[in-house]
C-alpha cells in the first residue's frame, strides 16, 4: 500500500506541472485510466483510453517541410538531409490556391524511394524490369560492366559494382541534376493519394496504422483545409511514451521486461544471414511471393502485413565485406528500415545501415573516392569520418546500440528516444545477435486491434498509380 501511495503522489506531482506537451497528453491518458472498468485487463484499458482521445491532441510537429513537385531529385535529397527527416509531402505546384489538401498534395517522397532509384542506376539492364535508358547507360559506363547480369546477391568479388568514384560521377552528371521528383521517379515513391487521418480520428487508429499496418508516418488533416495539419511519426510516438514515465498506465506496462511482452519476436536459430537462401518460418507462400514481386499497392500490403507479416521473423544482415548496395537492396526487397553490418564469419554487429543513410551516397560522394570499392565496412568508416567533421550529434557516431533480453520496455524506450534511433539489436552475453526491436514492434505491444475495428476504412482510398513500382 505504501508503494502504491508513493506512485500516486508521484503521478499527482506530474499532473500539477507536466514536463512537456507529451506529458500533458500522458496526463489525459492517466485521467481516463483511472475511470476504466476494474474488470478490464491493462491492455484493454489502454485501448479504451486511446480510443477516447482524438488524434488532434497529439503535439504538433516542430516544422512542416514540403517538397515542390517540380523539384529535382538533388533538391529533394538536400531538403530531407538538411532537415533530418525521412520523408516529406510533395506539393503540386499547379494546384490552385483554393485547392483542398487532397488536390494540393501529390504524395510523399521518402528515402526508401530514393534507395530504389539508386539501385536502378547501379543495376545493368534487365529484360524483366523497366529502367531508364539514361540510367542504365550511366551505370554500365561508370562501372565498366559489359554483361546484363542482375544485381542478385552481391559478394565481395562483386564489390567493384559500387566503385569509390561511382556516386561522385553520378551526382556531377547532367542525368542526376536533371532528374525530377515527379516526372522521372514518382513511381518509386509512396505515391498518390497517401492515407491521412482526420483530426477527429482516434489515437488508437493512429497507433494501429503506425504499428500493425506498418506506416512510418501518418498525416493529419482537416477535410476542408488546403494543408496538412500535422504529421505523426513512429519516432514522435516513442518520444511521447518516453515523456510519460511515472504515470500509472505507463509504469504498469513499461516496467515489464522484453521477454514478458514477447520481444524480440525471434529466437537465435531464426536469425538468417543475407547470403543464404531465406526460408520463411510461417506464411512461406506469401513471403516467397513478396520477395519475387514487390507490392506496389499499399492496400494489398496492408492485407499481407496483417495476415502474415505482423511479426519480425528474421534479422536480415550484411557482412562487412559485402557491397553497401546489398544493404539497401535487402531493405528494398524485404520492406525494412535498416540492417546490421556484422563481422565476417561471425555474428557480432559492427554497425548499422538504415534507409536514411542513403543520403550519404548522394550528399557527400567524395568521401569514398579513396576506396577501390564501397563495401559496407568502408561505407561505415567513411560516413563516420565525415560526420565527425560536420555533424558530431549524429546518431551514427554512437556506434551500434544493443541491449539484452532482460531490459525493460521503459529502458528500451528511453534509450531509443535519447539516441534518436529507430531500432535496437538484442545480443547475448557474448555480443552475438539474437534479434532486433523496432519502433513499430514497441507500438504494436502498446495496443491491439479490436475485431472488425477498421471495417471499410481502407476501401477505395488507395488506387494504384500506373507507373508505381514500389
Amino acid at each position: 500500500m505504501a508503494s502504491l501511495q508513493l506512485r500516486r503522489e508521484s503521478s499527482m506531482d506530474q499532473q500539477e506541472s507536466p514536463r512537456s506537451p507529451e506529458a500533458k497528453l500522458g496526463m489525459k491518458v492517466e485521467d481516463l485510466w483511472g475511470v476504466q472498468e476494474p474488470k478490464l485487463s491493462p491492455n484493454e484499458k489502454l485501448n479504451a483510453c486511446f480510443e477516447s482521445i482524438p488524434v488532434s491532441a497529439f503535439p504538433l510537429a516542430p516544422q512542416g517541410i514540403e517538397i515542390k513537385s517540380d523539384a529535382s531529385l538533388a533538391e529533394a535529397v538536400q531538403i530531407l538531409a538538411q532537415n533530418k527527416i525521412l520523408s516529406a509531402p510533395v506539393v503540386d505546384v499547379n494546384a490552385p490556391d483554393d485547392a483542398t489538401w487532397i488536390d494540393r498534395y501529390i504524395g510523399i517522397v521518402e528515402f526508401a524511394g530514393i534507395a530504389i532509384w539508386i539501385l536502378q542506376q547501379s543495376e545493368p539492364p534487365s529484360p524483366r524490369s523497366p529502367s531508364s535508358p539514361s540510367g542504365t547507360y550511366f551505370a554500365v559506363s561508370i562501372n565498366g560492366m559489359t554483361s546484363a547480369v542482375g544485381l542478385g546477391t552481391l559478394g565481395p568479388e562483386d564489390a567493384s559494382i559500387t566503385s569509390g568514384d561511382f556516386f561522385e560521377a553520378l551526382t556531377s552528371s547532367k542525368f542526376y541534376k536533371n532528374t525530377k521528383v515527379v516526372r522521372d521517379i514518382s513511381g518509386t515513391f509512396r505515391w498518390a493519394p497517401f492515407l491521412a487521418l482526420q483530426k477527429s480520428n482516434s489515437f488508437l487508429t493512429m497507433l494501429l496504422l503506425l504499428s500493425k499496418y506498418k506506416m512510418k508516418s501518418v498525416p493529419v488533416v482537416d477535410l476542408g483545409d488546403g494543408k496538412i495539419n500535422n504529421i505523426i511519426t513512429q519516432s514522435a510516438v516513442i518520444h511521447m511514451l518516453a515523456e510519460c514515465t511515472g504515470f500509472h498506465w505507463f509504469e504498469s506496462w513499461g516496467t515489464k521486461k522484453l521477454l514478458e511482452i514477447g520481444l524480440p519476436t525471434m529466437s537465435p536459430k531464426e536469425i538468417i544471414k543475407c547470403e543464404c537462401r531465406i526460408w520463411a518460418l510461417s506464411g512461406s507462400n506469401c513471403l516467397a511471393f513478396l520477395a519475387m514481386f514487390p507490392i506496389a499497392c499499399l492496400q494489398l500490403n496492408l492485407l499481407f502485413s496483417k495476415r502474415y507479416l505482423s511479426e519480425s521473423l528474421f534479422v536480415y544482415q550484411v557482412h562487412e565485406d559485402q557491397p553497401v548496395l546489398q544493404a539497401f537492396k535487402l531493405m528494398r526487397k524485404n520492406r525494412i528500415g535498416g540492417v546490421p553490418v556484422v563481422e565476417s564469419g561471425g555474428k557480432k554487429a559492427i554497425g548499422n545501415i538504415s534507409l536514411r543513410d542513403v543520403q550519404f551516397l548522394l550528399t557527400a560522394p567524395e568521401i569514398y573516392r579513396d576506396y577501390r570499392s564501397i563495401t559496407a565496412k568502408n561505407f561505415l568508416i567513411a560516413v563516420k569520418n565525415y560526420l565527425e567533421k560536420h555533424d558530431k550529434r549524429s546518431p551514427m557516431l554512437s556506434g551500434t546500440v544493443t541491449c539484452k533480453r532482460d531490459k525493460t520496455i521503459k529502458e528500451l524506450i528511453q534509450t531509443l528516444d535519447s539516441e534518436k534511433i529507430h531500432r535496437m539489436y538484442v545480443v547475448d552475453d557474448d555480443g552475438n545477435l539474437e534479434g532486433v526491436i523496432t519502433l513499430r514492434d514497441i507500438i504494436s505491444r502498446l495496443v491491439h486491434e479490436p475485431h472488425g475495428y477498421f471495417g471499410d476504412f481502407f476501401d477505395g482510398v488507395l488506387p494504384l498509380p500506373e507507373n508505381c513500382r514500389v
